[in-house]
């Protein structure tokens, strides 16, 4: 009986014929490692009909071999990791609030879709980069009906992706007097030139 207390149904008659039949066409795979010496003893106990069969011949397989090329490039090393953030300084941030330090663009996405925005953020920063930009305002809007806008939440974010991270030093919400929540204070990388 097993556990749920149903009873084991036995092979039938036909079921032991046809289990007996098939294990006696099976041949164990010799084990690698074996001698020849060990494979004779293994025939010892095979029947004379085995004997006799010739093993089955199975055409090899073939293998493409594999072409390397000179021209072959060598693996990129691996990418330095991001700088992190730096946020304004306290001392700063009132500065800029106070209107005692220049913002030196803005860009305001108000109405844009979010392709249109990573778009125009991007060409943005790579602009305010190439001027040699220091801070930059970007007006994201605070969203409608008490609800945070999508720009507002994603922004953040971007900022925070490799293509944005060779441009942003830091960034943060802007003051009250800037659109508070619904902008940011973006520091702008230096451009290296050599």
């Amino acid at each position: 009986m097993t556990r749920d207390g149903k009873r084991r149904r036995g092979l039938s008659y036909e079921d032991r014929v046809l289990w007996t039949h098939v294990t006696k066409a099976i041949k164990p795979l010799r084990a690698e490692g074996l001698s020849p010496a060990d494979e004779s003893a293994e025939d010892a106990h095979a029947t004379p009909q085995e004997i006799a069969k010739p093993p089955a011949k199975h055409p090899p397989k073939f293998v493409k071999p594999v072409a390397h090329s000179r021209t072959a490039a060598a693996p990129l090393p691996p990418k330095p990791p991001a700088p992190s953030f730096e946020p304004l300084t306290r001392r700063m941030k009132q500065r800029v609030a106070r209107g005692k330090h220049e913002i030196d663009a803005r860009l305001d996405l108000h109405g844009f879709t979010q392709h249109e925005a990573h778009a125009a953020l991007l060409r943005f920063l790579r602009s305010a980069n190439a001027r040699d930009a220091r801070l930059v305002l970007v007006i994201t809007g605070k969203g409608r009906g008490g609800e945070i806008g999508v720009l507002r939440r994603q922004v953040p974010q971007w900022l925070g992706l490799p293509e944005f991270r060779a441009l942003v030093i830091g960034f943060e919400d802007a003051a009250i007097t800037h659109g508070g929540e619904g902008a940011l204070y973006v520091r702008v990388r230096r451009s290296r030139t050599d």
